[in-house]
């Protein structure tokens, strides 16, 4: 099937447009390694729950929004050269060092995803 690589991560709304830059940076790049898809997705309908949620998940403070995005890639064998070709990529140097990230890199929620189902 697919493997995934899943990121959930809080994001101050007045970064927006740099993040929006960064993450079609980091796509490109991505996509040009091998990696099947690549997606950015905004919080829109996404409450605090009562004992879990997406703002829950990544202490949201006030003035920010949540980030939900994912990478596809043919197998774990494959992300993992994917994901070492994109680390060694000279263009994510600056992205690698977090000094200038939209976001806060402490809070975001990352893994990895075996597809089990597919419809």
């Amino acid at each position: 099937m697919a493997y995934v690589d899943g990121f959930v991560l809080p994001l101050p709304t007045s970064n927006i447009e740099s993040y929006r830059t960064m993450a079609a940076t980091c796509g490109a790049i991505w996509r040009e390694h091998g990696a099947l898809q690549y997606r950015e997705c905004i919080a829109d309908d996404v409450k605090p729950g009562k004992l879990t949620s997406f703002p829950q998940s990544v202490n949201l403070q006030p003035g920010e929004t949540v980030v939900f995005s994912w990478i596809v890639y043919e197998s774990r064998a494959h992300r993992d050269e994917v994901n070492d070709k994109v680390m060694k990529d000279p263009r994510m140097a600056d992205f690698m060092k977090g000094t200038d990230m939209p976001f806060d890199g402490k809070r975001m929620i990352y893994g990895g995803f075996d597809m089990f189902l597919d419809l």
